[in-house]
């Protein structure tokens, strides 16, 4: 694969598609439309020049599955679309990519200055329409920001530069349609200039309460989303009672089923329904137990007056719970970033799964496949899941499945 030379890491950030000019104005959505054609979300992954991945643009659906083999950049797709979640959530960037000399393409050469990099975005769709975010990142010799662009309808909201290397800032520039055609400012090199814009913009113009709108539109659908990866070997013993908030590796699902249980008597009686047909045994309910010393345990009701404790399933069967709690609950109960400004009722949460079929049998990958779909054909949950061979899911409706190749 050809690799970007430094100038793939310029002052400038990506150039929008050619046809982006001559796109009309994307009418608002009338009051009676679904909530779905409202609730903001990722449509599309751009990673121009990101690790082994170039001028790649990934649709994503309500359940999309990276299929490929090893090396092919399953976990690195996952992973950059993370990255932009937490720059949506406000992280500055050393904590959004931790090692990001590792996102550089491998062949890219350095610049003059010792400068290498790589280019990343997405699209999020919703009342505005269609919203691009563009991002291109020096990763050495230090990371910053170094160009961010934000459209819609073919309109140019937010765009930054590094004009002063030796500045830790980058100029800012967007839409005003006032007195003024843009509004220009300094802004911080390490964080994300889309999530900073409700600081600064004041949206006395409708130029500015469009940018104010993309903006929310494009953080919001950033900000939804819950990495998740089971580990059946941290599921098994009680755990003192905490949030009720499942963590990314499901470590607390006992603590959650707790809560849960009693909160929503209809998405627990999904849940069972759901184990009824991944795990071996009879499953009659999904219980969760308080301890004498103030933990709490899980336990498989057998409708015989008999409880199977976590401990006794296998990691098949304990990935398997894990995905279809998380699935079939929301916002509420994961452990995501929740914008208070938005209802959870006008929100898409994603999860992010590496490794979906990971321990599963093939009964169980396609129980908590059909999950996923039917979740997502509601609006409320997408799935961006990666799996080595995808052939069983190739004609699941509602499922995307994208093919890399090394």
């Amino acid at each position: 694969m050809a690799v970007p030379s430094v100038p793939s890491v310029s002052a400038e950030p990506p150039a929008a598609d050619a046809s982006a000019a001559t796109v009309p104005a994307h009418p608002r959505p009338p009051l009676d439309r679904p909530p779905l054609d409202i609730r903001s979300r990722i449509t599309e992954l751009r990673l121009s020049a990101f690790a082994g991945h170039r001028r790649a643009g990934f649709p994503l659906g309500a359940v999309t599955v990276f299929a490929g083999p090893s090396g092919a950049g399953k976990t690195t797709a996952l992973a950059a679309y993370e990255a932009l979640a937490r720059l949506g959530g406000g992280a500055p960037l050393g904590e959004a990519f931790p090692d990001p000399a590792a996102c550089v393409p491998e062949r890219a050469r350095p610049d003059a200055e010792g400068r290498r990099g790589f280019r990343i975005g997405c699209t999020a769709d919703g009342a505005e329409g269609p919203v691009r975010l563009d991002l291109a990142v020096q990763a050495e010799p230090y990371p910053r920001i170094v160009g961010e662009r934000l459209t819609a309808s073919g309109v140019v909201l937010l765009q930054t530069a590094l004009r002063d290397p030796g500045r830790r800032t980058v100029q800012a520039a967007w839409h005003t349609a006032g007195s003024a055609p843009v509004t220009r400012a300094p802004l911080p090199d390490d964080l994300l200039g889309t999530a900073l814009l409700p600081l600064r913009v004041a949206g006395k113009t409708d130029g500015q309460r469009h940018v104010l709108a993309a903006a929310e539109q494009m953080v919001v659908a950033l900000r939804s989303v819950f990495p998740c990866d089971p580990r059946p070997e941290h599921m098994r013993a009680p755990i003192p009672t905490g949030s009720g908030r499942l963590l990314r590796g499901c470590d607390n699902l006992a603590d959650v089923l707790w809560r849960t249980r009693a909160e929503c008597g209809r998405r627990h009686g999904l849940l069972v329904e759901t184990l009824r047909s991944g795990c071996a045994g009879r499953v009659a309910d999904l219980v969760a137990e308080p301890l004498a010393d103030g933990t709490v345990r899980a336990l498989l009701d057998r409708g015989d007056g008999f409880r199977s404790e976590l401990a006794r399933l296998g990691d098949g069967e304990l990935r398997y719970l894990a995905l279809a709690l998380v699935l079939l609950t929301g916002p509420g109960v994961l452990d995501v970033d929740t914008p208070g400004e938005v209802p959870d009722a006008l929100r898409t949460l994603t999860v992010l799964a590496d490794g979906f079929d990971r321990g599963l049998d093939p009964c169980q990958r396609r129980e908590l496949l059909r999950t996923a779909a039917r979740m997502g054909e509601r609006g409320h949950i997408r799935c961006v899941a990666a799996v080595s061979d995808a052939s069983w899911a190739a004609r699941t409706p509602g499922v995307t499945v994208v093919h890399l190749n090394p």
